[in-house]
């Protein structure tokens, strides 16, 4: 049987921190928009936040499970159902805040988008390593 792969020290503690950077960037962002807005529109901020880092983590969880299990066509129905009941997680949320708060939607928008600016921000970083590597 093969050894499972793993990953560089380094690039365990980027996946580690991904998720706190989230939570940090949106709290930031909830109380710039508190002091800006409302405090319901800052803690939808939030709500978006805390929903992208569950989700990462989760993702994150489901493919190391995958990519470590040795039989990988047994676990990969486990794990396409666990990507499914995310995503019918996210569209549900979506969905309820459109209809009970339309007003709000952007602003919960805005905290899911920070996972976008912390892999922007995460990819930057991790570019001179590559450069290095490659020369």
């Amino acid at each position: 049987m093969s050894k499972p792969p793993s990953l560089a020290p380094e690039d365990t503690r980027i996946l580690q921190r991904i998720p706190l950077e989230i939570f940090l960037l949106s709290l930031i962002g909830a109380i710039i928009t508190t002091f800006l807005f409302k405090v319901m529109t800052g803690l939808f901020v939030l709500a978006g936040g805390i929903l992208a880092a569950a989700s990462f983590f989760w993702l994150k969880s489901s493919l190391s499970r995958l990519l470590i299990h040795p039989n990988k066509s047994k676990v990969l129905r486990s794990v396409l159902g666990s990507y499914l009941l995310r995503l019918l997680l996210i569209i549900a949320v979506f969905s309820i805040i459109i209809i009970f708060f339309s007003k709000k939607i952007f602003a919960f928008m805005a905290g899911f988008s920070t996972i976008i600016l912390v892999f922007l921000v995460e990819a930057i970083r991790t570019l001179p390593r590559i450069k290095k590597w490659k020369s």
